[in-house]
Parts: structure tokens; C-alpha cells; sequence
């Protein structure tokens, strides 16, 4: 995922002194003139909106502050001396840089601030009141990259836990009844078995596959747009897709809002025909003794043998019911001749696993 920048803003800090909201980039507070303390962090404005002044957002590009090590004031990051007393800068402290603000809303929330002294109405981001002068501290902010309710956040996690409960309940039912293990003695009832050939044909047939993927010598029909993977590189038939604007404290007293981005590629997905072995048929012989037979099947001249497979059925008589086992092992088949007795181990589902001689 690809982080691309839509501009710069303007933040604010609060005056821990006087509550005052101060400009980002000013260092000082506008009413009582103290300096701002490391500790205090930037804030969003009422105001967001995009610095167009190229002075400004150079400003907003640079390196974090610096605040004096002697002194507390915050100097510009291209400072070798503090502005204030003068101090060596080497000895100063850079502003923590990089945390999210919140979400970037472009224009912000223009809502009149009531003064927290006097009770008057003043303008959008006034920062002191123009009846008394008081500072307006009091300020709704932005909301954060938007999170659910606290109401709907209980009901998720109460989901989730009920999900996770019931997911381990599964688990454990599963592994009692895969990993229990129960001994019967058992009478071989009756046999069966079941041998088959496949019939693979040399000839045209019809797939799917994405278009760069189909073999040179394949006939390629219709294909459609298909979404195939996720990049954070632009490609063609790419959508863009993009989350929610955020601002990032450059710790300069201003923001970088960016987004984060990814592209969907859409790839040629196409049908193709293309000559090659496949299964034509599956011929099948069965019986109830032990002399089990291979089929044998009558081929063209564009066929040839497939694969083989082979399938034996045991029925046990046991003081429980019957009991059947499934064995692709011919020995084992053989010896099981009726009547004869074995010890059956039988899982939890009731299948037999293993037999042995009783």
C-alpha cells in the first residue's frame, strides 16, 4: 500500500498557561507569551484546510523543531542557536514527529465558539474572545480517523467472543471424537471390491486461465477483465482505491495529510481450447469374492490407460452392529475371509481405523 500526500495544514497547540489556542507555527503564546513545551503536542484546527503560500509549506516540509536544551523555546530545525537565550541547539531536544492527528476533513468544521468566561458568540477559530478577551480553549475538535461507538464496539467484541467460544467447542468436540479411540471384536460378515481403469482421449479441450498464462499452441477465445491482485504501484486497468484522508504532525506546527492507496489490477481472463490428455472414460469391475480383476478397456487410437485405482470393503458383525472398513490394501483384503474374528479400533465418528487379528 502506497502513502501519497494530498497537501499540508495548519495546526494548533493549546497554551497550558493560559488555554489560549495558538497558530502551529508560532512558537510563543499569542496572550500570555510563554514558550510552547515539548510536551505539548499540535492539534487539528477548526479549519483544515490545504496550505496554497509555497513559503508555508516548505515550512511544513522541514524537519522537526528543536526545542533548547537550556531554555525550553522551540527554534526552527535549521537553528544552531536557541532564538531566546542563545544556547548551542546540540544540546536540544527534537520534536516528536510522525503521529496521526486525525481524520482530514477538507474545510473542517466552520462552527461558531462560545467564549468559556462571558458566555459571547464569536467567530469560527477565533482564539480569544472579542468581547473579553478571554482565551477560547474550549473548542470542539475534528473527530480522529472515525471508530465505532463504544454501544457497537461491546456488541462486536461480545460477537466475536461468542464466535471464538463456539469455534473452540468445535475444536474440542472434533479432536474427542477423531482422537477417542474404542476396541471391538468383530466377525467378518462379508467382502466386496471394487477395481477401475480410467480412459484418457488426445484431443481438443476447453479452459480457463489468464490470458498471459495460456500455452503458445492453445486457441484463445473470449476473455473478460478479471480482478487478479492488489499492488501499490499504478498499472494499466488499474483501480485506484483509497482510504479515508489523515494528518500526520511533521512536528514543525504543521500536517501532511495523505492517504493510503493500492491499485486493483484487472487481468485478460480468457477461455482457450488446446489438445491434451484427458479423462475420456472410467471403466469399473466389482465382486463380493477374493479374485479381484482389472477391467479391460477397448481403446481408439487417440486413447490410452489412466490412472488406476482399487477399493476394498470389509462388513464386521460385532455386538454393537455392523461395522465396515475401506482398505486400498489387497493383502489385508485377503486375509479377512469370512468368519474369521479381528479387533476393530473405532474412532469417535464410529468408523473403524486400524483392525488386527483377534
Amino acid at each position: 500500500m502506497s502513502k501519497e500526500t494530498l497537501g499540508y495544514v495548519r495546526l494548533v497547540w493549546v497554551c497550558p498557561n493560559c488555554k489560549t489556542r495558538n497558530p502551529g507555527d508560532q512558537k510563543t503564546c499569542s496572550s500570555c507569551g510563554s514558550p510552547q513545551p515539548e510536551n505539548v503536542a499540535f492539534e487539528q484546527d477548526i479549519e483544515q484546510k490545504l496550505l496554497e503560500d509555497e513559503k508555508k509549506i516548505e515550512q511544513a516540509k522541514a524537519d522537526a523543531d528543536v526545542h533548547c536544551g537550556f531554555c525550553g523555546t522551540r527554534n526552527s530545525a535549521t537553528a544552531t542557536v536557541c532564538v531566546q537565550c542563545g544556547g548551542d541547539l546540540k544540546e536540544g531536544k527534537k520534536r516528536i514527529s510522525g503521529q496521526i492527528v486525525g481524520a482530514f476533513q477538507s474545510g473542517g468544521v466552520q462552527k461558531q465558539t462560545q467564549c468559556p468566561n462571558c458566555g459571547e458568540i464569536n467567530p469560527p477559530n477565533a482564539q480569544t474572545c472579542q468581547k473579553c478577551g478571554g482565551p477560547l480553549a474550549e473548542i470542539s475538535q475534528p473527530a480522529a480517523i472515525p471508530t465505532p461507538p463504544v454501544k457497537q464496539k461491546r456488541t462486536i467484541a461480545i460477537i466475536l467472543v461468542l464466535a471464538a467460544l463456539f469455534l473452540c467447542g468445535m475444536l474440542i468436540l472434533l479432536s474427542i471424537n477423531l482422537f477417542s479411540k474404542s476396541e471391538l471384536v468383530g466377525t467378518v460378515r462379508s467382502v466386496g471390491w471394487e477395481r477401475a481403469i480410467e480412459i484418457e482421449q488426445f484431443g481438443p479441450v476447453t479452459r480457463q486461465g489468464w490470458k498471459d498464462e495460456i500455452p503458445s499452441d492453445a486457441v484463445i477465445g473470449s476473455c473478460r477483465k478479471q480482478f487478479h491482485h492488489t499492488q501499490s504501484e499504478p498499472a494499466p486497468d488499474a483501480e485506484k482505491v483509497c482510504g479515508t484522508p489523515y494528518t500526520i504532525d511533521r512536528g514543525t506546527g504543521f500536517g501532511e495529510v495523505v492517504q493510503d492507496c493500492e491499485y486493483r489490477v484487472y487481468l485478460d481472463f480468457c477461455e482457450f481450447t488446446i489438445d491434451e490428455w484427458s479423462t475420456y472414460d472410467r471403466v469399473t469391475m466389482r465382486g463380493n469374492d477374493f479374485s479381484p480383476v482389472w477391467p479391460i478397456p477397448t481403446l481408439l487410437t487417440n486413447q490410452r490407460i489412466g490412472d488406476r485405482s482399487e477399493i476394498y470393503t470389509i462388513t464386521f458383525e460385532t455386538d454393537q452392529g455392523p461395522y465396515e472398513l475401506k482398505t486400498d490394501d489387497p493383502d489385508l483384503f485377503t486375509k479377512c475371509q469370512p468368519g474369521s474374528e479381528w479387533l476393530l479400533t473405532v474412532n469417535g465418528f464410529g468408523n473403524v481405523v486400524s483392525i488386527s487379528p483377534h
